[in-house]
């Protein structure tokens, strides 16, 4: 008998998987990626895990022996990792009764399907996403989301699965082994701390949670866990988000790859950095009403320590990359150049609304927004890149020595004409 199940389907080592996907020779190699300024590992495949490296590694602590055991490093390239985000999510929502976007490389969605009927319709979108996009995925099928993320993680870890696993067509004996056998932690939505007031309380496995009472879990916790306690049960509790993008805050952050000490610079920083989160609101088709522009010195630095902050009211709700760099300037007054050595700065646009939410009458609209700068902005630098264009400091003709280290960057080949992928036949 059919019913709508939940399918999760996560990508496998994104960030990696990614990378092997325009250099057809990384395919058997062990691949980090690293976080802004080539600092730290923030993702790694299987076969860097199996040499014993791990998230969170300094690069500089573990760069001879990562290139002693023939370890590929890449630079963060966000531009590429978004867009095979975008390719697989539109292939994901060709299957999809309900579909809601987890995270750049995770979904839910809804099909009707037996058990039986869902290992096959599982085990088709694995092979469609690889065939079409070349990244490997895992995929979980439950009647809740939780159980669904659950089943997933048990398609990862266990080979005779192969990628798949609907968690009903699984054998009783193998459902309660897993419930008992894995700690509560194992589950979406359950942190460190709660795990640990959990197991204070008696709860240390997935099948004690189950079997706690729902109220009492309310009552000394709260109602989200509460939810995750029902829907191990196979109660579906967690309602489904059709639209993540439209977040009450939007921060767009950097750290420097060289210290920043005079008010020119900073101002040309505080100009890209506001232009480029102007570009994201235009994007997500948001204005904001408030911006808060910050700047700061490392706290582990000797010398001077300096953190300013300003928080401006704009008149109305805007996108206008005019208006937002120009209350971002507000903070030059408050840094103290010269003095300070600033290695980290950010723009946080918040109260934010869907365009057009807040009809303006006509002589109250900008005359940026009326003539549309920052959608021309967006749609010029998406086609040539974001270096084409920007306005006053922003207005780049190369890359500044402060933006973000990626000295070994990958080709964003998805995205960028001049950096298409070539094929050679020998």
């Amino acid at each position: 008998m059919s019913s709508n199940l939940i399918f999760h389907v996560d990508i496998n080592s994104c960030y990696a998987s990614c990378e092997k996907i325009l250099d057809p020779s990384l395919a058997r190699k062990p691949v980090v990626v690293l976080s802004n300024n080539d600092g730290c590992i923030i993702a790694l495949d299987a076969h860097a895990k199996a040499l014993g490296f791990s998230m969170g590694q300094p690069w500089f602590e573990v760069k001879q022996r990562a290139q002693e055991q023939g370890v590929i490093a890449r630079s963060s390239n966000y531009e590429l990792y978004g867009d095979i985000s975008d390719r697989v999510m539109r292939i994901l929502q060709e299957y999809a009764g309900d579909f809601e976007q987890y995270s750049i490389d995770e979904a839910f969605l809804t099909a009707p399907a037996s058990p039986a009927d869902a290992r096959q319709l599982a085990r088709t979108i694995k092979d469609d996403v690889a065939r079409r996009v070349g990244v490997p995925v895992c995929v979980g099928v439950a009647r809740t989301k939780t159980l669904a993320k659950l089943s997933n993680k048990a398609a990862k870890k266990i080979p005779a699965l192969s990628g798949v696993c609907v968690w009903d067509a699984l054998p009783t004996e193998r459902r309660e082994a897993l419930l008992t056998t894995l700690p509560v932690s194992e589950l979406w939505g359950v942190g460190s701390r709660s795990a640990r007031r959990l197991t204070l309380q008696g709860i240390c496995s997935i099948k004690d949670l189950a079997l706690a009472p729902p109220t009492l879990i309310r009552e000394r916790f709260n109602v989200v866990l509460m939810r995750t306690a029902l829907e191990v049960r196979g109660i579906p509790a967690i309602e489904w988000e059709e639209n993540r993008i439209m977040k009450d805050q939007l921060i767009y952050s950097r750290s420097f790859s060289d210290p920043i000490t005079t008010e020119e610079q900073m101002c040309q920083v505080l100009s890209v950095y506001a232009q480029r989160a102007a570009q994201r609101l235009v994007k997500h088709q948001q204005t904001a009403r408030y911006i808060s522009a910050f700047c700061s010195t490392s706290y582990f630095a000797q010398g001077v320590q300096s953190h300013p902050a300003v928080r401006v009211k704009l008149d109305t709700a805007t996108a206008d990359p005019v208006v937002i760099t120009r209350a971002s300037h507000r903070l030059l007054t408050r840094a103290d150049f010269g003095v300070a050595r600033y290695v980290r700065a950010g723009i946080i646009l918040t109260d934010l609304h869907p365009a057009a939410y807040e009809p303006l009458l006509e002589p109250f609209i900008s005359p940026h927004d009326k003539r549309q700068i920052a959608r021309l902005l967006h749609t010029v630098q998406e086609q040539c890149g974001e270096h084409s264009v920007g306005l006053g400091y922003a207005g780049l003709s190369h890359k500044p020595s402060w933006e973000m280290k990626r000295e070994m960057l990958s080709p964003r080949g998805t995205t960028h004409w001049n950096e298409l992928a070539t094929a050679k036949i020998r």
